[in-house]
């Protein structure tokens, strides 16, 4: 499926996941695939041992189900993005293309499990309470609104007309601000900041 897509790429597949490994050392692919539900191996261990051996290769976990428990850990092992088990092929690619342009993908379905997950690093109140005490910049606010849908620095820089450099200075301040430590948390934070009362947040 994903040779028949123009402008995509195969360098290689396995069904095993300590020959993936070798073969992604070997291939250094823009973006690795990793099925959830990988039979007698650890899909968080293996993105984890990707992101560690070959930090230019982007992971993106496949075959999630909504409010996935342990998404929060996949985030902090490396995950870039995530395709829901019943994403259709349109999202499927979708995602792709995103991540691998620098981009992160975290499916609405999926920000309430991740948020729940992140709540105790921050400071006591709900999101849009800490938004409103913790001390951002203007600048700040645009990068958390432009994170929350998924830019990459370099789309951010072009949008607010800064440098890059620049915005990795205010991805770095947020972080630090709102004690989360990747930008899909603070995707999932800005999110849930913005519910209304009546979403139910």
């Amino acid at each position: 499926m994903i040779r028949s897509q123009d402008g995509f790429q195969v360098l290689a597949s396995s069904a095993d996941a300590e020959e993936a490994l070798e073969k992604v050392r070997e291939a250094n692919p823009n973006v690795v695939l990793v099925d959830y539900g990988l039979e007698d191996h650890d899909s968080l261990g293996l993105t984890a041992t990707i992101r560690r051996d070959v930090p230019s290769a982007r992971v993106i976990l496949m075959g999630l189900l909504p409010a996935q428990e342990d998404v929060a850990n996949f985030v902090r092992a490396g995950a870039s993005g995530f395709i829901m088990k019943e994403a259709s092929f349109e999202e499927f690619f979708a995602t792709i293309r995103t991540v691998a342009a620098g981009g992160e993908v975290l499916p609405a379905v999926l920000t309430n499990s991740l948020f729940t997950q992140i709540v105790s690093n921050v400071p006591l109140g709900s999101p849009a309470q800490i938004l409103a005490e913790v001390q951002l910049t203007r600048r700040e606010v645009e990068v958390i609104t432009l994170l929350s849908d998924g830019l990459s620095n370099k789309e951010i820089a072009i949008r607010l007309h800064i440098a890059v450099h620049t915005v990795k200075s205010h991805v770095h301040n947020i972080l630090e601000k709102l004690a989360l430590r990747t930008r899909l948390e603070v995707a999932a934070f800005s999110h849930r900041a913005q519910k209304r009362p009546q979403d139910g947040s």
